[in-house]
C-alpha cells in the first residue's frame, strides 16, 4: 500500500526547530550586526542541512522547516497586496503564554503580484532529490484572527468582496508556486478546527461573525484558491488547534466541520491533529470520501518524549475502523516550530520521532 503521490505514508507538518547557527544568525540580524545577505547565506546553508537529514531518515517529501520564517502564518500573508504587519499591544494568548504580538491589517485591495517565498519554494526544489513540499497559511487564517476589525472599511464596507478578493489573491499565489514546479502545497489553517471549540464559536459570536456560516465561508475561499491547479498538484490543509512553545487554543472534536471539510472543501488531504484527547475520537472519519486521504498526527509535536510504536499502531487501528487503511498516512500532529521560538524539545528528540514515524509506516502500510 505504499503511496506514489502526496501525502505520504510517512509525512511530516512543514516546521523544524531552528538549529543554533540559524537562531544566532537571526538574533545578529535584528541587532544590525549581520546583513540581510548574510543571514540568506547562514539559512542556505541550514537548510540544506535539513533537507538532507530528511531525506537520509526516508522521508520522500521534505520542506525547509520554514527556516526563513518567524511566524507560520503572518510572514506569508503580509506579503499579499493590500495587508501590512504591524506590532500591537499585546499577542495572541495560549494557555499560559502569548504569542509576540505582530498582527496584520487590511488596508487596500487583496491581491498577488509576487511573493518571497517562491523563491524559497525554489530553493528547496533545487536542493532534493525528493518531492519539495510547501507550507502556507489557509485564506481563512487573513480573517480569523481578528475578523472586521482589521479591515478597512473604506476599501471594503462588505465582507463579501473580501472574501471573494481573498480567494482570487490565493488562486494566483496557488498559480504562481504551480508554475515554479511545485507539487506539493500544503494550507496551514487553524479556523476548521478552532470551530469546535465552544469558546472559539462563542468568541466569534461576540465580534459579529456567525460561527454557523464562518465554515461554509471558507470552504469557499479554499476552493477557489485551488480551482484551475495542475492535475497533477496535490493540496492538503494541515487543521491545528495552536501550537506555540508547546502549548495551545483550542479544544473539540472534529464532528461539527467534519462533513464540511471532508465534503465541501477540493482538496486531496488531510493533516489532522489526534496526539491528545482534546481533539475527540476518530468518529468524524466516516465522513471521508473516496480519493481523499487523511494524515494521521499522531505523534506529538509539543514534548520529547518517545511514543510507544505499538501504541500508535494501535491507534491506527482504531482509526481504520472509520475509514479505510489505504487512506491514512501518519504524521506529527503540527510542526515542530510553528514560530522561531519552537517547542520545548530537543533537536534530537524531533529526529528520533520522525525516524519513528518512517518505521511505523513501513512495518504498517510496507
Amino acid at each position: 500500500m505504499h503511496r506514489s503521490t502526496p501525502p505520504f505514508r510517512a509525512d511530516m507538518v512543514g516546521s523544524l526547530l531552528r538549529t543554533a547557527p540559524l537562531k544566532e544568525a537571526r538574533e545578529k540580524r535584528e541587532k544590525g550586526e549581520l546583513a540581510a545577505d548574510g543571514l540568506r547565506a547562514v539559512e542556505d546553508q541550514e537548510i540544506r542541512k535539513i533537507i538532507a537529514r530528511q531525506e537520509t531518515i526516508g522521508l520522500e517529501a521534505v520542506t525547509d522547516g520554514e527556516f526563513r520564517r518567524a511566524f507560520w502564518h503572518y510572514d506569508f500573508l503580509e506579503h499579499l497586496d493590500g495587508v501590512e504587519g504591524f506590532w500591537m499591544e499585546q499577542g495572541v494568548q495560549f494557555k499560559g503564554v502569548q504569542l509576540k504580538p505582530k498582527g496584520l491589517r487590511v488596508n487596500g485591495r487583496l491581491g498577488f503580484s509576487s511573493h518571497p517565498m517562491i523563491e524559497h519554494f525554489r530553493f528547496v526544489k533545487e536542493n532534493t532529490s525528493r518531492v519539495a513540499k510547501m507550507t502556507i497559511p489557509s485564506p481563512s487564517m487573513l480573517h480569523y484572527r481578528a475578523g472586521r476589525q482589521m479591515i478597512d472599511q473604506a476599501v471594503y464596507p462588505e465582507m463579501e468582496p473580501f472574501y471573494a478578493d481573498l480567494g482570487a489573491a490565493y488562486n494566483k499565489a496557488v498559480g504562481a508556486f504551480a508554475e515554479a514546479g511545485c507539487r506539493y502545497l500544503q494550507l496551514d489553517d487553524v479556523s476548521f478546527a478552532y470551530l469546535c471549540d465552544p469558546e472559539q464559536r462563542r468568541m466569534l459570536a461576540e465580534r459579529g461573525d456567525d460561527p454557523a456560516k464562518q465554515p461554509e465561508i471558507y470552504a469557499g475561499m479554499i476552493n477557489r484558491a485551488v480551482r484551475g491547479r495542475p492535475a497533477d498538484m496535490r493540496i492538503t490543509m494541515h487543521l491545528c488547534r495552536g501550537n506555540f512553545r508547546s502549548t495551545f487554543i483550542a479544544s473539540g472534536g472534529y464532528e461539527p466541520v467534519a462533513e464540511i471539510l471532508f465534503n465541501g472543501i477540493d482538496v486531496d488531504g488531510y493533516f489532522m491533529e489526534w496526539d491528545t484527547d482534546r481533539a475527540g475520537g476518530f468518529e468524524p472519519l466516516r465522513f471521508l470520501p473516496k480519493g481523499k486521504t487523511v494524515v494521521l498526527g499522531l505523534v506529538t509535536s509539543k514534548t520529547g518524549t518517545l511514543e510507544k510504536k505499538d501504541d500508535i499502531k494501535r491507534r491506527i487501528d482504531e482509526a481504520a475502523k472509520f475509514a479505510p487503511l489505504d487512506q491514512l498516512c501518519l504524521s506529527p500532529q503540527c510542526g515542530f516550530a510553528s514560530t522561531e521560538e519552537g517547542n520545548t524539545l530537543a533537536e534530537d528528540e524531533q529526529w528520533r520521532k520522525l525516524e519513528m514515524i518512517v518505521e511505523i509506516a513501513r512495518e504498517v502500510w510496507g
